[in-house]
Formats: C-alpha cells, structure tokens, sequence
C-alpha cells in the first residue's frame, strides 16, 4: 500500500518543523472577524490575533475547517492512490469531523480513515504524532489506525485560563459553566474529558494554579515511559516556558516543545491560558 497520508486541524498546534518534518496535512479551522474570515496559521498568525484582540471592539467567532477545504486536501492524495487517516479536534468541540466525514463521501472506493480524538491541542497533537511515527516504523495501515483510535487513552491536557469570559461566550465550556461567577481571585484549572472541557479545580491565584497543574501532570505520567511534553500558551509565553521548564524537572521526557494556541481556539479560551498536554503513548 502506498505510503500514508496524515491530515489533522489547525486546533492541534503541532510545531511548524514538526509539520514539515512529517508532512502533516493541516486544515485551518477559520475566524470570523465581521466581514472578514480568515484562515488559522494562513491569514492570521497567533501573535497578530491576540494582539487585534487586545485592541478591538469587535469579537470574533468561528468556524470550522470547510468541507472545500477537506475535498482540496483528499483530492490529489486519492488521485495518487493512497489511504488517509485524518485525526480531528473532538465532535463535541466543533464540527471538523462532520466536514471531513461530507468530503470523504465525495470519493467513494478511497481509503480514508477518520479519527476522533476526542481532544484539541497538542494532546491532540500528540495523538498524531504517534501514529506518523508508527507509520514511520513500518507499522501497517490497519496497525496504524489502531493506534490512533487508542492514543487517546494515552495522552492528556490541563490549562489555567485567565477568565471564563471566552468559554462561556462561545459555548465550549463544558461542566465548568459551574464555575461562571466565581470570584475573581479563583484560577480555574480545566482539562478535556470525553471530548468536552471540563472543571478539574479552581485554585486561589495563578501561582497556586501552575503548582497544581504540575502535581497533577506529574501524577499522571510519572513512572511510565515515552512521556512527551508541551507546553501551550495564548499570548503568555513567559508562564508557558515556566511550566515547561518545571515539568521538565520533574518527569524528564523524552521530547518537550512549547506551542502556541490557535487563532480559532484562542477565541474560545482568551489571551493568557497556559497549560501542559503530555503523552504516554508507546
């Protein structure tokens, strides 16, 4: 069987070089700035969005990756005679699934796999990874789709946001609507389960929240091999870099990058969430 084709969206922030290193397929999700639409890491870049966000009276929406967009990534790759295993933002956080699920109907015979990773960020990053990098192995089509389908159980994401302004607004907020009025001193530590963001703790203060989500990141991986690390931030590199730099301590991984929050996911999680995906996956 030819050789396999990766597609994910833009709300797994896989690191550029990583992109281009494994020819990851990435389809923008979109923001809707009044008139404009404008394309995650194409036609806006993080650091532009938040600082227009900073400094608008408009908000912007979003939207998911088009079903045009998927038919122009399958396209050329069936015409070439090769399967496809694509691995999406979870159904319950946007619709990029229902869009790739109308292009794949559109080549009926192809071999095209899609995956719910029932995450977002680089926990979704992660699970990608692992099945190029088993791909890469010499691990077949079926083999690989399993693991995809499986790393979910292997991977995980905690992050602090700022406010649950974002959240709330956009409807994304999960179990933590709970949380909505909450005093302000609070910082919530969220995470993603079954696909939905959920209120894991509110801690008093930001610092007490980073030392938290270290002690749980570290439950959760210490002692198990392969563990890979990142951070992600939204307009806060220098906390990102903290948690990185003490998680580091603490589980010594085998890899640990920073990342930085989509566009499209920044809208929903607003400037100055930080957090750490970790993955476990063999």
């Amino acid at each position: 069987m030819s050789r396999i084709a990766f597609v994910t969206d833009s709300t797994s922030y896989i690191p550029k070089d990583l992109v281009e290193k494994y020819e990851i397929i990435v389809a923008p999700q979109i923001s809707i700035w009044g008139e404009e639409s404008l394309l995650d890491g194409i036609d806006i870049q993080p650091a532009e969005f938040y600082e227009r966000l900073n400094n608008t009276k408009v908000m912007p929406t979003t939207s998911q990756a088009t079903v045009a967009y998927f038919h122009k990534i399958f396209e050329p790759i069936v015409a070439e005679g090769r399967p496809i295993v694509a691995i999406l933002v979870s159904d319950l956080l946007s619709g990029t699934i229902q869009s790739a699920t109308q292009a794949k109907e559109m080549f009926p015979g192809a071999t095209i796999e899609l995956v719910n990773s029932k995450s977002a960020a680089m926990e979704l990053g992660f699970q990608v990874l692992a099945a190029v990098r088993a791909a890469d192995a010499g691990k077949s089509f079926e083999e690989v789709v399993a693991l995809a389908d499986d790393a979910k159980n292997y991977t995980g994401v905690y992050f602090v946001v700022d406010t649950l302004e974002f959240l709330h607004r956009g409807g994304r907020i999960g179990g933590a609507k709970r949380l909505i009025g909450t005093a302000l001193s609070m910082k919530p530590i969220l995470n993603v389960v079954d696909g939905r963001i959920e209120s894991f703790e509110s801690v008093r203060t930001k610092k007490k929240a980073f030392a938290r989500l270290l002690d749980v990141v570290e439950q959760e991986a210490a002692g198990k091999p392969n563990i890979r690390l990142a951070s992600l931030h939204a307009a806060a590199e220098e906390d990102a870099r903290y948690l990185l730099d003490q998680a580091r301590e603490r589980l010594n991984p085998i890899e640990a990058f920073m990342s930085e929050v989509s566009p499209a996911v920044g809208t929903h999680v607003g400037p100055g969430t930080v957090g750490i995906a970790f993955s476990t996956v063999l």
